[in-house]
């Protein structure tokens, strides 16, 4: 990890695909601004490339995702 524009950058293995705002956004059915605001309250983990974008971990999206699914159909 190290410091980029002030926060704190985390490094990702090669093989960790990362998803953009956008594609996150279609899976929940949601505005991207919507993604980025789950971001910033801790909801998801997001990474920024050098360029400053957010992505995410798609493992981190599956499993929230899952976890939403799991929530709206009442724990079944």
């Amino acid at each position: 990890m190290f410091r980029f524009r002030g926060e704190v950058v985390e490094l990702v293995p090669e093989q960790e695909v990362l998803l953009t705002p956008s594609e996150v956004a279609s899976l929940f059915r949601v505005d991207p601004k919507t993604v980025t605001r789950w971001a910033k309250a801790g909801k998801l983990t997001s990474i920024r490339t050098l360029g400053g974008h957010r992505r995410y971990k798609e493992s981190e999206v599956k499993a929230l995702l899952s976890e939403n699914n799991n929530l709206s159909n009442g724990g079944n």
